[in-house]
């Protein structure tokens, strides 16, 4: 197993407040410009670097069949072992396998979002097998028994009293522990079970064609020990998660870090490019990665759409998505997933009407994903497809025909004033009232009369 791994022991990490949930939405998005403009400091020229690393993902994903070969090439010549599974029953089918084969019996897990894709963590349940979770905010959120709620702070929904007086239920943590308390106490409680769990199952961050490697960046330090110390390592990874070389990393790490949590650079940043060597002091004995399909080729099949796929999962677009801070949801719950999602599986066409396509998303991307206007992509998609509803259609229809005459138009938005804006200004007290409009004849008129239009 040959793993580099940079530490940043300075790093400074998002501290998110507030009792209620749009409190620390809110909360969540001015500390992300706050700690932006200290990670984005260390640019000379920000905007060079959204264009080489936008340049180098569009490549990537242009020429993904030649990269994805490379990368299996190189990872077995390593010693790593790839599957590739073709949707979400392939993905979990192979887990199981593997966990049956070496007879596991003690699971350990870092965070990872294929994992949430998959379903995974009900799948090990149903089968009866243990696991834990080892990311902070996985583990609380596991123990609360729901879903993450932000593609990097997934424990975002829940406030420090909620997470103690949840841990003092379970686990006995002191109903009145502060954030430091939490998080010690998790790591107390996990520690032997490093030690002792037979498998590890991972994310990560990227693959690496050349030489065939694995990267996962980190803040805690939990999943290079969920890598290192079971004698089987799993690595979950969708097959969009590839570049090309090791020297692309010079850009996707400080980038990632900068515009994931404000860092210069994450704490811990591992590349492993392969399972433990004879000359190795750790790491597993069996290195095992699934390439995980599941209707990214769908995406990579439409010209406009599939520049969504360069996204490098930083949750920056979720962190400042209006409809994020007001709503809330979970199991991918960001923009870019609006755009892919839609594509993978048709009944999550919904999500792609999910905006208000204000553009804070394409602002804040640092591979320049254009999030909006591929959302728009999606609507015409699905109107072309004829798969909107018929009330919808129809709507638009009537709505088409009044724009194109004048005469409806006119009949239409005086007959909004008396029947609909008119109701909504009114109060019992009369302190609500629409301004009258005037007695002179309507814009329109006049200015055809004025230019002597007929």
């Amino acid at each position: 197993m040959t793993t580099l791994v940079l530490e940043n022991p300075k790093s400074n990490i998002i501290d998110i407040q507030g009792d209620t949930w749009s409190e620390r939405a809110m909360s969540a998005s001015k500390l992300q410009k706050i700690q932006f403009e200290k990670g984005s400091s260390q640019y000379s020229n920000l905007e060079l670097a959204r264009n080489r690393a936008a340049f180098t993902r569009w490549k990537t994903i242009e020429n993904l069949d030649k990269y994805l070969i490379e990368f299996e090439s190189n990872f077995i010549k390593a010693g790593g072992k790839v599957i590739w599974a073709q949707d979400i029953t392939d993905a979990l089918e192979a887990v199981l396998e593997i966990l049956k084969k070496s007879g596991a019996k003690e699971i350990i897990k870092s965070k990872t979002n294929t994992a949430s894709e998959m379903g995974l963590n009900a799948f090990l349940e149903n089968e009866g097998f243990q696991f834990s979770e080892t990311d902070t905010g996985d583990f609380i959120v596991h123990a609360a028994d729901e879903s993450g709620s932000h593609m990097v702070l997934p424990a975002l929904h829940k406030s420090t009293k909620e997470i103690a007086s949840l841990l003092h239920d379970k686990l006995g943590l002191p109903a009145d522990a502060e954030a430091q308390g939490i998080v010690r106490f998790i790591r107390d409680h996990l520690r032997d079970t490093f030690q002792t769990a037979d498998v590890g199952i991972t994310g990560c961050n990227f693959l690496i064609a050349d030489p065939g490697a694995v990267v996962i960046l980190e803040n805690e330090g939990n999943a290079q020990l969920t890598a290192a110390m079971p004698k089987i390592h799993i690595v979950l990874a969708g097959i969009d998660k590839m570049l090309p070389a090791l020297s692309d990393l010079d850009v996707f790490l400080p980038l990632l870090s900068t515009y994931g949590t404000g860092q210069t650079l994450a704490t811990y940043n591992n590349i492993i490019s392969g399972p433990k060597q004879a000359e190795d002091r750790d790491g597993p004995e069996e290195l095992y990665i699934i390439l995980l399909d599941n209707g990214r080729t769908d995406v990579l099949a439409h010209d406009q759409q599939r520049q969504a796929l360069s996204c490098i999962k930083c949750g920056a677009c979720q962190t400042v998505c209006p409809i994020y801070h007001t709503a809330g949801v979970s199991d991918f719950p960001s923009p870019i997933a609006a755009v892919t999602l839609p594509l993978q599986q048709v009944e999550m066409q919904h999500l792609s009407h999910a905006s208000t396509l204000c553009g804070s998303c394409k602002d804040v991307c640092p591979v320049k994903i254009d999030i909006p206007r591929l959302l728009l992509q999606n609507r015409k998609l699905f109107v072309d497809k004829g798969l909107v509803n018929r009330t919808e259609k129809w709507f638009y229809y009537a709505w088409k025909k009044a724009m194109l005459k004048r005469e409806i138009m006119s009949w239409t938005g005086i007959s909004a004033r008396k029947h609909i804006l008119d109701s909504l200004f009114k109060s019992k007290d009369g302190l609500r009232k629409m301004p009258i409009h005037s007695k002179e004849i309507p814009f329109n008129e006049w200015y055809r009369e004025k230019m002597n239009y007929k």
